[in-house]
C-alpha cells in the first residue's frame, strides 16, 4: 500500500511539474524535430507526445469482418470510352463509400516514385546545419520544414517531421529548394500534376458534371507537397505518427513506402491501407466533400507510430492557392435540389485552412464549423 501511495505521489508531482508550454518551446527551439530526439538516443518519449487515451484506440478489426480496400486500374482511361465509364463508376463508388482508393497504372514510373521517397529521406538525413536553415512555422513560406504544424494547438504532438513545398501555381525558384531533393521534387511535381488533372476529370464525371468542371473552378490550381518522415519510436503505444484527421484540400495523392501504418476509418473500424508497390493512394479532401454537398466523403485517417522506421510518405495536396482570395466555394448548384438542399455555407479556401490550423489535429472535423 505504501509503495503504491508513493508511486501515485511521484506521478502527481511529475504531472504538477510538467510545464507543457515550456517543453513544447524547448523542443521547437532545437529545430531538430523528432529525428533529433531519436539521434540523441532516447528510449522514452517526451511527455509532449503522450496522446490522450481516446486517440490510442488500436482495437483490431474482428476476424469475421473483412474489407477489400478499393483499387482503381487506370489502364485505358484515355483510349477506351467503355473502360473509362467503368473507371468513373469505380471512382464514384469509392469516393461515396470510403473516401479513399488506390490507383495503379497511373502513368508515373516506379523509378520516379522511388527517387521521390529517397529525396525526402536525403533531406531529413542530411547534415543538421543544412537542414535547420529551412525550419519555419510561417505557413506562407514556399519551402519549409518543421515538426507538427499544430505543435502549440493540438492536444499532443505527433511522432513525425515534415518538409513542405508549395509547387503550384507559382513554384519556388530552384535555388530556394534544398539541394538534397530539388531535382526530384520538380520532376515528381510534373508527374503528379498530370495525374491530378486526370483525377479531377474522373471525379467531375462521377458527379455527373462536365469532365473539366472541377478544373474549371480551380480545384487543381494549387499543389502543395508534404514529405513526411516518421522515425522509429521507442514507445509507439503512447503516441501516434499522425492523429485522426481529414485533409483540408480537394484531393490528396499519397505516395507511401513499404512500412505501413496508414489507417482509414470505414464503417466505424480502423482499416489498414496496405502499402502496394507502384500504387498511389487517393483520398477525398474536406473541400470536395463540401462542394459535393456530402456526395463524396472526406474520410478520417491516421498513421500509427512504429518501432520500425523511418517511414516515409509524400502527400500531394490539390487546392487553390492559399494566399488571400475572395473566391468562395460552396455546394455545387447543379447538385442541389429541394430534396438535396445545401448543407454548407460558402467559404474561401484560406478561411477553411486557417480554421483547421487554429484547431489543429484534434480528432474533430473541420467541416462542422461550416455546416448550415
Amino acid at each position: 500500500m505504501a509503495a503504491n501511495s508513493t508511486s501515485e505521489t511521484q506521478a502527481t508531482m511529475e504531472l504538477n511539474h510538467y510545464d507543457r508550454e515550456s517543453e513544447l518551446k524547448a523542443f521547437d527551439d532545437t529545430k531538430a524535430g523528432v529525428k533529433g530526439l531519436v539521434d540523441a538516443g532516447i528510449d522514452r518519449i517526451p511527455r509532449i507526445f503522450y496522446q490522450p487515451t481516446d486517440n490510442l484506440d488500436k482495437t483490431p478489426v474482428p476476424r469475421d469482418v473483412q474489407y477489400a480496400f478499393p483499387t482503381v486500374d487506370l489502364q485505358g482511361v484515355h483510349k477506351d470510352p467503355i473502360q473509362r465509364k467503368e473507371i468513373v463508376e469505380r471512382v464514384q463508388k469509392a469516393s461515396e463509400t470510403w473516401g479513399f482508393f488506390q490507383v495503379i497504372n497511373h502513368g508515373i514510373p516506379v523509378s520516379i516514385l522511388e527517387e521521390m521517397k529517397e529525396g525526402v529521406r536525403r533531406f531529413f538525413e542530411q547534415d543538421f546545419e543544412l537542414k535547420k536553415e529551412f525550419y519555419t512555422r510561417d505557413i506562407t513560406k514556399m519551402v519549409g520544414y518543421n515538426s507538427n504544424f499544430d505543435l502549440y494547438s493540438a492536444p499532443a504532438a505527433n511522432w513525425r517531421d515534415t518538409v513542405l513545398f508549395n509547387m503550384a501555381p507559382n513554384p519556388p525558384k530552384p535555388e530556394e529548394m534544398p539541394a538534397a531533393c530539388r531535382d526530384i521534387i520538380m520532376e515528381y511535381t510534373k508527374s503528379v500534376m498530370k495525374l491530378g488533372h486526370l483525377l479531377f476529370e474522373l471525379l467531375s464525371e462521377a458527379l455527373g458534371l462536365n469532365p473539366n468542371y472541377l478544373k474549371g473552378v480551380d480545384c487543381a490550381e494549387g499543389l502543395m507537397l508534404l514529405g513526411h518522415y516518421y522515425p522509429a519510436c521507442p514507445q509507439p503505444e503512447l503516441t501516434m505518427g499522425a492523429t485522426e484527421h481529414a485533409d483540408d484540400d480537394f484531393v490528396t495523392v499519397l505516395l507511401q513506402d513499404h512500412i505501413g501504418g496508414l489507417q482509414v476509418r470505414y464503417q466505424n473500424h480502423w482499416i489498414d491501407v496496405p502499402p502496394s508497390p507502384g500504387a498511389l493512394v487517393i483520398n477525398i479532401g474536406d473541400l470536395l466533400q463540401l462542394i459535393s454537398n456530402d456526395k463524396f466523403i472526406s474520410a478520417e485517417h491516421r498513421v500509427l507510430a512504429n518501432r520500425f522506421g523511418p517511414r516515409i510518405s509524400v502527400a500531394s495536396f490539390f487546392s487553390p492557392k492559399r494566399q488571400p482570395s475572395s473566391k468562395l466555394y460552396g455546394p455545387i448548384k447543379e447538385l442541389l435540389s429541394e430534396e438535396n438542399p445545401s448543407k454548407y455555407r460558402e467559404t474561401t479556401v484560406r478561411d477553411f485552412v486557417l480554421h483547421l490550423h487554429k484547431k489543429g489535429l484534434d480528432g474533430t472535423s473541420a467541416l462542422e464549423h461550416f455546416k448550415l
